[in-house]
């Protein structure tokens, strides 16, 4: 404080005397400005009145203008984030995270935060991102538990993102069910966390816990005014009605999230809707139009340069061009991002490249490449925990075995992926958050 009043009243021009009369006395003023005095408020909105600046800029050294500019630059690192360019984004938000790390502003801090963990799971640097995420939620620790949500998420998605469904799921529903039995039936928290759930449920073969976190995020709709959140749930919902076979109804679902987005601008997320809606058009024979959707959505990701994603879309679009009797183009796309992919980014979609070039080579006759490329998939699969997927290619990887005359290691590979398989819509974590 002392150092603040004297350097401030130099800036002016002012003397000791100048400064304290007609209240004070410059020994106070000297006392004050070499730290042996702190003092009352009256003293200070004097000073700040002689000093010419707010009460609270003296008080706490930084200026109701500092708070609100730097509110300002956070939204305009948040559509640039949402216009797509992710690296531009994270340059902003961690000019911004300096500023308010030097002038102890948490919340600012943590919305710094959340935003370069957005820019990392663009970008596809999952380790910084659930850094961030992290930090975020240790500098909100002290606000309610709504308010850390978004963080949550965060640290889930990448999680998920990363091959880790399992702990992905037990963040997400952990916290669901701390805000049900703490009675903060928040809305917008709740929304966001169930919307978030669907993939890695889906991903795991839980689907009967996926349709009843679509319901959840339907009823609460309604109730939250924030349009890219309710975008992103019709997202999400889109996926358990793919899986009951209500194809149009996904298809509606996703022309409304894209509607959504388009008015709202953020053009990742719009992205993820052509993506979608090219899954969709693929599930119902409709391959050109899923290829057109497709390759939109890798434009537009490619443009933004979320590696990862445009990596994902990139083996789905490779789907359907193989489907479409372009096997050749589809597995030279599926050699071209499959180092993009791993075990550790991107499991799930590293093994659905794997299980299309073993199947290309099967149709090529190339029974050994097929095998390999089966056997790489699986241990993916199995690492990830992604039931579905996994008895799928134990059926493949067995069908192949008892060609090449491998009986009793085809049975293997057929026992594995019923064990899997057999329980669908189930899981081992108990009953589902309520």
């Amino acid at each position: 404080m002392g150092r603040r009043v004297q350097r401030l009243r130099s800036r002016r021009g002012l003397t000791q005397r100048q400064l304290a009369e007609p209240v004070y006395t410059p020994a106070y003023i000297s006392t004050l400005e070499a730290g042996r005095v702190r003092p009352s408020d009256a003293a200070l909105r004097h000073l700040a009145e002689r000093l010419g600046v707010a009460f609270e800029e003296l008080a706490t050294g930084r200026s109701a203008r500092l708070v609100t500019d730097l509110r300002l630059r956070l939204t305009e690192a948040q559509r640039t984030l949402a216009g797509g360019d992710a690296e531009q984004a994270a340059a902003r938000y961690a000019a911004l995270l300096a500023e308010a790390e030097e002038h102890g502003l948490a919340e600012i801090e943590a919305e710094a935060l959340l935003g370069l963990g957005e820019c990392g799971i663009d970008t596809g640097d999952l380790t910084t991102a659930r850094e961030c995420f992290e930090r975020a939620e240790a500098r909100l620790a002290d606000a309610p538990l709504p308010a850390r949500a978004p963080a949550v998420r965060g640290r889930a998605v990448a999680h998920y993102l990363a091959g880790e469904l399992r702990y992905a799921v037990y963040l997400l529903e952990s916290t669901i069910d701390e805000l049900n039995r703490g009675g903060l039936h928040d809305p917008d928290a709740l929304l966001l966390l169930y919307a978030s759930a669907i993939g890695p449920y889906m991903d795991l073969g839980a689907q009967v816990r996926a349709a009843q976190a679509a319901e959840f995020a339907l009823a609460l709709a309604p109730r939250v005014d924030d349009p890219a959140l309710v975008a992103r749930m019709h997202r999400s919902v889109a996926r358990t009605m793919l899986a009951e076979g209500r194809l149009a109804e996904a298809d509606a679902s996703l022309a409304k999230a894209a509607e959504l987005y388009r008015q709202l601008q953020i053009r990742t997320e719009l992205a993820h809707c052509h993506w979608m809606r090219g899954y969709v058009s693929a599930q119902d024979g409709q391959l050109e139009r899923a290829e057109a959707e497709l390759r939109e959505a890798r434009a537009m990701l490619t443009a933004g340069r979320a590696g990862l994603y445009s990596s994902q879309v990139a083996v789905e679009l490779a789907d359907v061009l193989h489907r479409r009797g372009r096997s050749d183009e589809a597995a030279e796309l599926l050699r071209e991002v499959l180092g993009e992919l791993s075990s550790e980014r991107g499991a799930v979609h590293a093994a659905a490249a794997h299980r299309l070039l073993g199947i290309i080579a099967e149709d090529g006759r190339d029974s050994e490449a097929a095998e390999e490329h089966y056997v790489r998939a699986l241990s993916l699969l199995e690492r990830a925990g992604a039931a579905g997927d996994l008895a799928d290619l134990c059926r493949l990887l067995g069908d192949l075995l008892r060609r090449t005359g491998r009986v009793e290691a085809a049975l293997d590979a057929y026992r594995t992926g019923l064990g899997r398989g057999a329980a669908r819509g189930t899981t081992t974590w108990g009953a589902p958050p309520a």
